[in-house]
C-alpha cells in the first residue's frame, strides 16, 4: 500500500475555489483501480490549509494515475506544499 499525505498552503480567500476545482481529479482518482481512498479538505484550525491523504494499493497505480489524471487547478495558488509519498509495509485495521 502507498499512502500520499501532507497539506497545501493557498490564501484564505482562495481555499475554497481551489478545493471546487479539484472536484474532477478526486471523482477521477476514486475512480481508479487501485485507488482505495482521496481526499482533501479544508483544515479546521486554519484559513488556507488543505489537508491531503490518499491511499493507493501500489506506487505503480500512484504513478499512472499522475500521468493521466486531469489537470487540476492552477499550482500557482500553492503558496506551500508539504506532501509526502510513503510505502507500508503492513497496517492492521483499527
Amino acid at each position: 500500500m502507498v499512502i500520499v499525505a501532507g497539506h497545501l498552503q493557498v490564501a484564505p480567500e482562495d481555499r475554497t475555489d481551489y478545493l471546487n476545482a479539484c472536484r474532477e481529479v478526486i471523482e477521477t482518482a476514486r475512480a481508479t483501480p487501485g485507488c482505495l481512498d482521496f481526499a482533501l479538505s479544508a483544515d479546521l484550525l486554519e484559513p488556507g490549509r488543505i489537508n491531503i491523504l490518499e491511499r493507493w494499493s501500489s506506487a505503480e497505480v500512484v504513478d499512472a494515475f499522475r500521468g493521466d489524471a486531469p489537470e487540476g487547478p492552477d499550482t500557482a495558488a500553492i503558496l506551500r506544499a508539504d506532501v509526502a509519498q510513503y510505502e507500508v509495509a503492513s497496517h492492521r485495521t483499527l
